[in-house]
């Protein structure tokens, strides 16, 4: 089994970030879904848990972020095109986030990002495949 990556963010309101990502074509693992956590399914390797801050708390001793005023971590998603890049910006848009950044276009790559209800900034990228080297 390979290393999965499961991403946990702090929200307000479960039933509404659900909601929200759904819209964006998300799906949740129902398995690790109850009134305190969802776990957001990104890709077989990749997960965003959100935790209701009341239970998010008990996973740290440190203060949660107000990410609607500061910043704690940026989420970054790669996408198959340029056009999926800005399907899903407007998806975002459309369902409540605000655009977080102006868009990002260096040719080979492109990318633009959006707050999501809670203030988390996702980005969304695409990079020429030609351009990436294989290690």
């Amino acid at each position: 089994m390979g290393t999965k990556v499961f991403v946990n963010l702090p929200v307000k309101d479960l039933e509404k970030s659900k909601e929200f990502f759904t819209k964006l074509g998300f799906t949740f693992n129902l398995q690790f879904t109850n009134k305190d956590a969802a776990c957001m399914v990104i890709s077989e390797e990749n997960y965003a848990m959100l935790l209701m801050e009341s239970f998010f708390k008990t996973f740290t001793k440190k203060e949660i972020v107000n990410a609607k005023q500061s910043t704690e971590v940026l989420v970054a998603l790669s996408a198959e095109s340029k056009e999926n890049v800005d399907k899903m910006l407007h998806s975002a848009l459309d369902a409540g986030a605000k655009e977080a950044n102006e868009p990002q276009d260096h040719g080979f790559m492109y990318g633009r990002s959006f707050e999501d209800l809670d203030g988390h900034i996702w980005e969304i990228f695409w990079m020429d495949p030609k351009v990436i080297v294989p290690s």
